[in-house]
């Protein structure tokens, strides 16, 4: 049976399953919310992904106005880093902590959307992101079992092992909690637009800014 001019015209609902995965798409998310709607909480892991690169973007572009004083909206061609800054991410906006005028994060969130959304994807990852911690404790755990499981029990055998496990992490996460970010953890935010930004506290009574967004459809 000839079934290309059925291929050809057809519209399965798994379509939005080819995507490249190492290339970022406007119309990732959209697609994906829209076949799996049915699924509860959905949007608000996407929202919780995007919101994440916005943050960690958001503290690039402070850092580069604070450590390099050039204009904020001239991008740097190298990454610095203000340790003074943080943030925390949620699926309504992420709060930012720190000694910050709120007219420059306002200016400074607006850029960093459109600098993530035009390609300068590695605004979306951070070298101080919990991520980055999650992983190495996973890790390391993952290879002291291993270890625990594999020498004989013991006591030289076993501290000889745990060091290298340790070892073996700490050398290890750093680049692993970065490909988590990039592919897990972040997503690029084209379907986020800026609401308001307030002072408030956070779960923990923390005060920083809060950048409220809302959920939009590509363009």
């Amino acid at each position: 049976m000839d079934t290309s001019a059925y291929v050809q015209g057809s519209s399965s609902p798994f379509d939005f399953l080819n995507f490249d995965l190492t290339t970022p798409q406007p119309k990732q998310d959209a697609d994906l919310l829209k076949n799996l709607s049915f699924i509860p909480g959905l949007k608000e892991i996407l929202m919780l992904r995007q919101v994440h690169a916005l943050e960690h973007a958001t503290v690039w572009v402070l850092s580069e106005t604070r450590n390099t004083q050039t204009p904020i909206s001239r991008p740097s061609p190298v990454q610095v880093d203000n340790e003074l800054l943080g943030g925390l991410s949620t699926d309504q906006g992420f709060y930012l902590y720190g000694e910050v005028n709120i007219s420059d994060l306002r200016r400074a969130v607006t850029l960093a959307l459109h600098r993530l959304t035009n390609g300068e994807w590695d605004l979306a990852v951070h070298p101080r992101c919990g991520t980055n911690l999650s992983v190495t404790m996973l890790l390391a755990a993952g290879l002291a079992v291993g270890v625990n499981l594999m020498l004989p029990f013991r006591p030289v055998e076993q501290l000889i092992g745990l060091g290298l496990a340790a070892t073996t992490a700490s050398e290890l996460a750093p680049d692993l909690g970065l490909i988590a970010q990039r592919y897990i953890t972040t997503a690029i935010p084209f379907n986020l637009a800026v609401d308001n930004i307030t002072i408030s506290r956070d779960v923990w009574g923390r005060q920083g800014h809060f950048i409220k967004v809302t959920w939009r459809d590509s363009h």
